[in-house]
């Protein structure tokens, strides 16, 4: 599995997004069920989102993209995406090592 940062900035502000936040709530949050998102939430300095995913590989990663409510409602203007390698800090020395 490979960790990936990805920021979604947005069209439209906050009540402009009302109308597909439900969907987009629903949707992270199963997401978050089958251990895909591991953190998300919004940027305080920007019109943006911050998301942290577990994907097979980029593929992977750009269809879970394309089926968020967000994108497909056409309110995300740019898509950032890094493969990350956490390495140190509370929340990586937390997190189960995977068996080698």
């Amino acid at each position: 599995m490979a960790t990936f940062v990805v920021e979604l900035e947005y069209t439209v502000d906050r009540a402009g997004r009302e109308p597909l936040h439900g969907a987009h709530t629903e949707y992270l949050r199963a997401l978050t069920d089958r251990g895909v998102l591991l953190m998300a939430g919004p940027l305080q300095d920007a019109n943006a989102g911050l998301l942290v995913y577990e994907a097979e590989n980029r593929d992977r990663l750009q269809e879970i993209l394309d089926a968020e409510p967000y994108v497909r409602g056409g309110i995300v203007r740019h898509v950032e995406i890094r493969r990350w390698a956490p390495g140190k800090g509370a929340w990586v020395a937390a997190r189960p090592q995977a068996a080698v």
